[in-house]
């Protein structure tokens, strides 16, 4: 490892770490208390987006379990850096928003299509003239069912002027705190993702005493729990039966995603739970694809996959980033791997490496930790380094993912249903159990 890659690797661990987060979140509680202010959340609305949707609906039980206040804000769609395929982002978003909104009991139907920009135009008049009143939390999510029904708007609306001056505050707050999405939730300088980070917020909440007696002990949208191992029992319950065998869940991935490597972790125990067989699919990183990754972005991305990382006891912060060769050297390796049916060991090998133990995948000694701790022969492998097989199995995997309708990674798919996102596993937890037999329907079952 050179000192470049061991000074830049520990730096990443520090900024990452629990440690750095926890004094982080002491000077913001203490600047609070300062001041006097309530514990305050700043959300971010997008009014077509289907995540702000079901966000809507959610605030107002925030404000009944904890001693908080939440001061809306009426934002713009992420500018097309964060949104490179946009018009594929957005159909899935409402694919994705339907099933996610089944799991946690709210209200969202995928229409198959956008509200009209009038209709958008109408219920932004209404948010922004309900964000003048101080009555957001309570009633936005009334004027987004109606937009998402096709309706008008039934409450008073903000002239063209003020929805403008509105947005553009809320475009402003939003950009100077580092962000570029909707459905966002922000307070003492962390960012929460809308239903599915949300526990998280609501933890922290907790910690610093802000629930209220009577408030339910169980967050609004729990996490999914993480998968028994075989073997294991789950809640008192014998393990579950094994689907079919050669049964295969598709695992698109690139090595250059942290997400992806969550997701990798994840989806080994997923599999194994079920007897699966996991297909790793292997593809370039946007940046290599030609597609903007800006500061902002990525600085998001990392703090948030490293508190995922702790909440899931999964290792992160030690980095190495591949972007470049690196990557094209692992995918170089992967075809051998693949023949020797170790692919999903070199994939979680390799990218462990990179985003836990700091392993420079650049270098020769460092690809070689990661070849043969996969059970792979250096010897053969090194040999594949240079070489450009990869590149139609990588083509064939991004053509496979784009007819999909999808275009990120970590995605994933069994039989039919796909799913984009480490916090979607649970969609695959699914489909792996409907693959099975079952005497009766679980009426509790997602529907996908």
């Amino acid at each position: 490892m050179s000192l470049r890659t061991f000074f830049v690797s520990r730096a990443a661990q520090h900024i990452t770490g629990l440690r750095r987060q926890e004094k982080a979140r002491a000077r913001a509680e203490a600047e609070r208390r300062k001041t006097g202010a309530m514990h305050t959340i700043d959300y971010y609305h997008q009014a077509d987006d289907p995540y702000s949707h079901l966000m809507v609906q959610v605030l107002p039980r925030l404000v009944e379990r904890y001693e908080i206040r939440i001061q809306v804000h009426l934002v713009s769609p992420p500018p097309d850096w964060a949104a490179p395929d946009r018009d594929r982002l957005i159909d899935y978003s409402r694919r994705d928003a339907a099933v996610l909104a089944r799991k946690a009991g709210l209200d969202f139907d995928d229409p198959g299509h956008q509200p009209a920009p009038t209709q958008v135009e109408q219920a932004e008049a209404a948010l922004a003239a309900l964000i003048d009143a101080k009555q957001a939390v309570g009633r936005a999510a009334a004027v987004s069912a109606a937009l998402w029904r096709e309706d008008a708007p039934t409450t008073p609306a903000a002239d063209p002027n003020r929805v403008q001056a509105i947005k553009a505050e809320g475009d402003t707050k939003r950009d100077a705190g580092d962000h570029y999405l909707g459905a966002m939730l922000h307070y003492g300088g962390e960012w929460y993702w809308g239903l599915d980070r949300l526990h998280h917020l609501e933890t922290r909440l907790t910690e610093l005493g802000a629930r209220q007696a009577s408030a339910p002990a169980d967050p609004i949208f729990p996490p999914p729990p993480v998968p028994a191992q075989p073997g294991e029992e789950k809640g008192g319950e014998p393990p579950v039966a094994p689907v079919q065998a050669g049964t295969e869940v598709h695992a698109y991935l690139s090595f250059r995603s942290p997400y992806s490597y969550l997701a990798a972790v994840a989806l080994r125990d997923l599999a194994e739970h079920h007897g699966a067989v996991i297909r790793p699919r292997f593809v370039l990183p946007m940046v290599m694809r030609g597609l903007q990754v800006p500061a902002t972005k990525g600085r998001y991305i990392v703090m948030d996959v490293a508190r995922e990382a702790r909440r899931l006891g999964i290792p992160f912060g030690k980095i190495a980033d591949p972007v470049g060769e690196p990557v094209e050297r692992g995918y170089a390796v992967m075809p051998y791997a693949i023949a020797e049916g170790r692919d999903m060991a070199f994939s979680l090998s390799f990218l462990t490496g990179v985003w836990a133990d700091g392993i420079d995948a650049g270098s020769q000694s460092g690809l070689q930790q990661i070849v043969e701790r996969a059970g792979l022969d250096w010897s053969v492998a090194k040999g594949e380094i240079g070489t450009d097989g990869w590149r139609a199995i990588e083509a064939a995997n991004q053509a496979e993912l784009l007819d999909l309708g999808i275009w990120g990674v970590p995605s994933f798919r069994v039989g039919a249903v796909s799913a984009w996102g480490q916090d979607r596993l649970w969609v695959m937890d699914a489909a792996l159990e409907a693959l099975k037999p079952h005497e009766a329907a679980d009426e509790n079952a997602v529907q996908l």
